[in-house]
């Protein structure tokens, strides 16, 4: 399972707000068979079994930034590719969360 967290910065548009251009781009995805995803606060994680998948998507989803009317985009793509098990990004919250101490 390849996981990665996308932060997308449309530079050089009318306005500080950026949801509707990350609204766009969690449309401009679509339904991709396999992938999920989770918006969070600073960015989007998206997991998928292969890696072109997510390449792709991160693609289409910077793509999107575009189209609707950013003269720049700026990207920050970190990515887990672990092979040797299965797993869900959620799998990795819960085995951090299972060795707090102060839960």
């Amino acid at each position: 399972m390849a996981v990665a967290e996308l932060t997308l910065i449309p530079i050089g548009t009318k306005t500080t707000s950026v949801s509707k251009y990350i609204a766009g781009a969690l449309d401009s995805i679509g339904e991709v068979d396999g992938l999920t995803y989770e918006l969070n606060a600073m960015g989007t994680t998206i997991a998928h079994d292969d890696l072109k998948v997510l390449y792709d998507v991160i693609r289409r989803m910077q793509e999107s930034v575009f189209e609707s009317g950013a003269d720049r985009v700026y990207s920050v793509v970190k990515i887990d590719d672990r092979r040797d098990k299965d797993y869900t990004f959620k799998d990795k919250i819960t085995s951090v969360n299972e060795k707090r101490k102060n839960k």
